[in-house]
């Protein structure tokens, strides 16, 4: 229930995600999502970012325990499958064993699947556990504030650019345009 109003804010943002890679040569993305007690679903890959929107805008959130571990096993799933370029997580907490999440961070590692964690608020047990991820993988974890919609467009510009065109195409985003997000993702990928 916590992710509500993020959710929605993301749904309007995501746009910028597609417009970014458009420049690059376009993305493909996957919407998983959890809640509730247990559930914890996948759509299929989209290249449309309306698409995308109309699928975002039929999840409700709804009270539950986190299932990163979920998540992360659907992803290394599909990198068995082919090729995934990056993972990107929004969230504000995590109730789950952080060794355990670590273990399938890892196994991401080995598949080449850096992992953006993009946390909400100040949740010190969340940031551990997002940033060792992020190291885990070779990816970035990065703060935001939910009431700065702009803070969360350039973090995920920043990784759909990375998604699209790896660190050339990030580096090319942040000399373009300066964009914050692009400057956090680069200085923790070095």
């Amino acid at each position: 229930m916590s992710r509500q109003p993020t959710w929605d804010l993301a749904c309007e943002l995501q746009a910028a995600m597609f417009e970014e890679t458009a420049v690059v040569g376009g993305l493909d993305v996957e919407l998983v999502y959890y809640r509730g007690l247990g559930e914890c679903r996948a759509s299929h890959w989209v290249s449309d970012p309306t698409r995308l929107k109309g699928l975002m805008e039929k999840i409700d959130c709804r009270g539950g325990h986190t299932q990163i571990g979920r998540v992360l096993e659907h992803v290394r799933k599909e990198a068995k499958r082919a090729k995934v370029d990056a993972f990107v997580f929004v969230g504000d907490a995590m109730e789950e064993k952080v060794d355990d999440l670590c273990a399938k961070a890892g196994e991401l590692a080995l598949l080449g699947v850096p992992a953006f964690m993009f946390q909400e608020g100040g949740d010190p047990i969340a940031e551990r556990a997002f940033r060792e991820i992020a190291r885990l993988t070779g990816g970035a974890w990065c703060p935001f504030d939910a009431g700065a919609a702009s803070q969360l467009r350039e973090l995920l510009r920043a990784a759909a650019a990375f998604a699209a065109g790896g660190h050339r195409a990030l580096a090319d985003l942040s000399k373009r345009t300066g964009g914050a997000g692009a400057v956090k993702l680069l200085g923790q990928m070095r």
